[in-house]
């Protein structure tokens, strides 16, 4: 079973990364994970993993599919994938209008055509084809990407609700998924398809101390779940009358009336926590739900991060 986790790791200077790389491949992780909204972008971590770790598995959950441009969208995908041969996998999505338009200060029109466009333009341009052609959500004249990788790929595309899952299936090489419960996996799986990868960005803190761990955990979750396109998955998965009362208190402006309504339930849903084994536990639900690429996400609350990932680490 592949089994991987979310870098880079806060308060840890990138350049001081290289010993934690290599002994999250001693202790059995396969795979790391970046991404990209207000820290590091979701390429230097990897490229730095690449050349460290030639043993673990690397992935973007998620690149934006608006804050770069087709042709050095194509350049930077190639280049990591120059880097690490065989093991690396792309994942591109909408992201948020909070990443793409108040802090990039792009449009976000039309996400799902956008990440559509981005996934067919990819397809040609990785496999080194002269690209002239006019998308619906962009044009690119006469590009030809001069260092086509010797293997592509795979692409995965980030989806929420049915369109974007079902795009995921038919035009890409699977799916990633985040901030939904294992229960909720078997609502979204069959949207995608079979035989493809389904990527899950699990929420984890190995800690038994549970009011600490969901008192931090509301924080999380609203920063979240109040943006429209979360707030919409978590509608469609029937979770709408348990946020309810998070999302008015939040429109008006209560923040901590808006995080004091959130069950206890939600945060146990989407947040594991407890022992390590009984996070391990979790995750194992996941997969057995149909998740075929488990991402962990550490959140660091009261507890430390190196002896986390060794507790949290596959047995």
């Amino acid at each position: 079973m592949t089994y991987g986790i979310t870098v880079p790791f806060d308060d840890v200077p990138l350049s001081e990364h290289r010993e934690w790389f290599e002994e999250l491949a001693d202790l059995g992780y396969t795979d790391l994970w970046s991404s990209e909204a207000d820290g590091t972008d979701a390429f230097t971590p990897l490229a730095l993993a690449a050349a460290w770790t030639p043993s673990l598995r690397l992935g973007t959950a998620i690149v934006p599919a608006y804050t770069r441009g087709p042709a050095v969208m194509a350049q930077s995908v190639a280049a990591l994938a120059e880097c690490a041969p065989g093991r690396f996998a792309f994942g591109v999505g909408t992201s948020s209008n909070i990443i793409v338009e108040a802090w990039n200060g792009l449009e976000f029109s039309e996400p799902y055509k956008r990440t559509r466009d981005v996934v067919r333009f990819l397809k040609a341009a990785l496999g080194g084809e002269r690209i002239d052609e006019e998308y619906e959500t962009f044009r690119v004249r006469g590009f030809r990407l001069a260092r086509p990788p010797a293997v592509r790929p795979p692409l995965l595309v980030a989806g929420l609700r049915p369109g974007m899952l079902r795009l995921a299936g038919r035009e890409a090489d699977g799916a990633i998924i985040n901030w939904l419960s294992a229960d909720d996996v078997a609502r979204v799986v069959p949207e995608i398809g079979p035989d493809k990868e389904v990527v899950a960005r699990i929420f984890v803190c190995p800690s038994e101390d549970t009011d600490r761990v969901r008192a931090f955990s509301r924080r999380v979750i609203a920063s979240y779940l109040n943006v429209p396109v979360y707030a919409a998955f978590h509608e469609w998965l029937g979770r709408g009358p348990q946020l309810e009362g998070m999302w008015k208190a939040w429109q008006a402006g209560d923040r901590k009336g808006a995080l004091a309504a959130i069950p206890d339930e939600v945060v146990d849903a989407l947040v594991l926590h407890g022992s390590a084994e009984e996070v391990r536990a979790g995750v194992q639900r996941y997969v057995d739900a149909g998740v075929t690429t488990p991402a962990l996400a550490l959140l660091p609350f009261g507890v430390e991060t190196r002896q986390a990932l060794r507790d949290l680490a596959p047995r």
